[in-house]
């Protein structure tokens, strides 16, 4: 049991040492992104499913709430929460267009869309970062290890480098944290 462990912690920290070096960058140009939307009245627009869909309400919250700081709040939504409109949008369109149809009614050109897939191929964010570039929204994608099909959609794109789905999202965590406070301190001046 305790090789297991170990195993593990050292997976986490040879993927988070990887993401850094190959990813640090990006994370201002992701918070460049938001900022300027924010400052322009526009807002942040999060999505994904399962453990992803709990990323994107992490940051809404840390967005509309506070992360490290008292300021006022930031505009975000996280587009997987309101069962009657996914179940509604399921039913009545696809799956694959839960995210885009909500973009479609809540969003406006100069937004940011987040997409949270560790494959990179999930059809509904693929479907809703897809409208999103089609509307002049900004996009960020967090994926895992190639991108899949986000490398061509997003503006900034979190390719966190491993392939397994524990290891990306704890490191994509790592990432959204850093891109809150980022924005919270720049916005609260």
């Amino acid at each position: 049991m305790h090789e297991a462990i170990e195993r593990r912690f050292t997976e986490h920290f040879e993927v988070l040492e990887a993401a850094e070096k190959q990813l640090a960058e990006r994370i201002d140009d992701a918070a460049a992104l938001m900022i300027k939307s924010y400052r322009a009245g526009g807002g942040v627009f999060l999505f994904g499913n399962g453990g992803s869909a709990a990323d994107a309400q992490h940051v809404a919250g840390e967005l509309v709430g506070r992360f490290l700081l008292n300021r006022p709040a930031l505009k975000a939504q996280a587009l997987s929460t309101d069962t009657s409109i996914l179940t509604c949008l399921a039913n009545d369109f696809s799956f694959d267009m839960i995210f885009a149809r909500q973009l479609e009614a809540n969003a406006r050109a100069g937004d940011v869309a987040i997409g949270f897939t560790t494959s990179g191929n999930s059809a509904n964010v693929v479907a809703g970062l897809e409208y999103a570039r089609a509307h002049n929204m900004k996009t960020i994608a967090f994926t895992g290890e190639g991108g899949g099909k986000c490398v061509i959609l997003a503006d900034v794109l979190f390719d966190i480098p491993s392939s397994v789905t524990a290891r990306v999202q704890e490191a994509g965590q790592l990432i959204y944290h850093i891109l809150c406070e980022i924005v919270e301190a720049e916005m609260a001046k």
